[in-house]
């Protein structure tokens, strides 16, 4: 059974889910990345994190092939771009995302980086999507402890859900003063690349053996 995590609001997702950075980039991958997705959800992984710059949209288009006919089973993240993160361009991004993926909401929707959008439009614009049911609840994602410091001051108390950052075995300089800071502050840290994209993390050793004694396969 997987377990799950509990937004400010009271909302729970999902703890674990699938990524999808790079799928959609290549037609001749297309049935293989719907199918692994697929899959996925079968086995209980029932978020999915996307962004609209994955493949120019191709990634969210794709997701959203995946999860017709099971969009009540899927936790949905998706993550607007800082160009399009103003109150004039962020509904025009969601409704644009919305349309790919299929679905009339999104479940937790991400400022993928900090731009040069100042962060009290961005986060009037999120507060607004919000009202209008286009979007569950809202989140920032690659925000350092400063970055994370300026938006509390801007926002309402609960008001950001998650700040999704890297984190894994590999990084956790995160661990020192971002995550204890995040967690004072009821923000949810989401990890992208918690298991390093497959690379040398999962080669080393020390996990194998790990693996070894739980029975179980990196």
């Amino acid at each position: 059974m997987m377990g799950s995590v509990t937004f400010p609001d009271g909302t729970t997702i999902p703890a674990l889910g699938m990524g999808t950075w790079t799928l959609g980039d290549r037609a001749d991958r297309r049935a293989r990345e719907i199918a692994a997705l697929r899959a996925g959800l079968d086995q209980g992984l029932k978020l999915i994190d996307t962004a609209e710059m994955y493949g120019n949209g191709r990634s969210e288009t794709l997701v959203g092939e995946a999860i017709a006919g099971r969009r009540d089973d899927v936790c949905l993240v998706t993550k607007v771009l800082p160009s399009n993160a103003s109150r004039r361009a962020m509904p025009a991004s969601c409704r644009a995302s919305l349309r790919r993926l299929g679905t009339d909401r999104i479940d937790l929707y991400l400022l993928h980086w900090q731009g040069g959008i100042p962060l009290d439009e961005t986060v009037e614009a999120f507060e607004r999507l919000k009202q209008d049911g286009l979007i569950g609840a809202w989140g920032v994602s690659n925000f350092d402890d400063d970055d994370m410091a300026a938006l509390s001051r801007l926002a309402p108390a609960g008001a950001c859900a998650a700040n999704q950052i890297l984190y894994s075995l590999d990084y956790r300089g995160v661990e020192f003063d971002l995550l204890p800071a995040d967690r004072r502050r009821g923000v949810v840290t989401m990890a992208y690349s918690p298991l390093g994209q497959g690379g040398e993390l999962l080669r080393a050793p020390v996990l194998a053996r790990i693996a070894a004694r739980h029975e179980t396969a990196l």
